[in-house]
């Protein structure tokens, strides 16, 4: 298992950010990604590995007015 915005979700063999976001919906445009607190920049989302036991933040960056 990992953990993913809090809440335990399946660990798969050679899960990556990119195929995370896409398993759980995350589409917007502006999104920061943590695991194990540590910032991945979204041009290494394809071949960043997610490990079992990870903690997996997906931030949703708004502004509005």
């Amino acid at each position: 298992m990992i953990t993913v915005n809090g809440k335990k979700y399946p660990h798969k063999d050679g899960l990556t950010v990119e195929k995370l976001l896409k398993e759980k919906g995350y589409v917007y445009p502006r999104i920061t990604v943590r695991i194990n607190g540590k910032v991945i920049e979204e041009e290494d989302y394809s071949n960043t590995i997610i490990k079992k036991g990870d903690q997996v933040q997906c931030l949703h960056l708004m502004a509005g007015g």
